[in-house]
């Protein structure tokens, strides 16, 4: 796996989003973040998974995290707007976002998936990040160097049979990113994608369930990746679309 230089304390004084932070790649982004010196917004659904990942960081000695409990489901709007007013109220600024949650849905033909998981899925995969980041935009722009970082995949670059609403949502991912990478090239602002590759999380064993965990890289594993991109020494890379696990 390529090595990224990232400085012990990378991340000191900065204040980055992770969505998804109770477990998974979203919790260890979120703990390393914290140990590299940021002061990591912890926003997820679960308010025991939220509190645990809180606990830890604090427990580490880092900066004290926030907690957002929030459904990406069901958020309108006004809730992003109303979320990005309070981190400008209590931090002044917004370095980073980590868009990390996502739904998988069920692995099926296309021709059987059915309407509300279609919508689920890109609702959470899609519209959340697009409501998200159009409600940060204004915050994001009141740090010196801020950096949003996409969570793609594999199957959106390629698609692949049975993946249905989940590798149509992260092709849109992509795009999305492309877009505003390419809208803010001449800005503090840089956008990029992380495809984790086949990762040990539950989301993996659900796609893959007879695949034995001990064979894939941990979160842990590819961290350096996720904080290289947070530190200003990635902010001349935009608009890159950046395998965690490169074959």
């Amino acid at each position: 796996m390529q090595q990224y230089d990232t400085a012990e304390e990378a991340l000191q004084g900065k204040v980055i989003l992770v969505t998804g932070a109770g477990d998974g790649i979203g919790k260890v982004a979120a703990l390393s973040y914290a140990k590299a010196g940021a002061t990591v917004i912890l926003l997820g659904r679960t308010v025991s998974k939220l509190e645990a990942v809180y606990d830890e960081i604090v427990e580490a000695g880092c900066p004290e995290p926030a907690i957002v409990p929030l459904d990406l489901n069901g958020a309108t709007s006004t809730h992003y707007q109303q979320f990005a007013q309070t981190i400008v109220e209590q931090f002044g600024k917004l370095d980073g976002v980590l868009h990390n949650a996502s739904l998988l849905g069920y692995l099926r033909p296309f021709a059987q998936i059915e309407e509300k998981e279609w919508q689920d899925i890109m609702q959470v995969n899609l519209t959340s990040q697009f409501l998200l980041t159009q409600a940060l935009l204004p915050v994001l722009k009141l740090a010196p160097c801020a950096s949003v970082v996409f969570t793609s995949s594999g199957v959106g670059r390629t698609g692949r049979a049975y993946w249905g609403a989940y590798a149509v949502s992260k092709f849109a991912t992509e795009g999305m990113m492309q877009v505003l990478a390419d809208e803010y090239a001449n800005s503090p602002i840089r956008f990029n994608c992380i495809n984790p590759g086949a990762t040990r999380t539950k989301m993996r064993a659900k796609a893959y369930p007879g695949e034995k965990p001990e064979s894939l890289k941990t979160p842990e594993d590819i961290m350096p990746l996720y904080v290289y991109l947070m530190a200003d020494n990635s902010k001349g890379v935009n608009g890159q679309s950046i395998d965690a696990q490169p074959k």
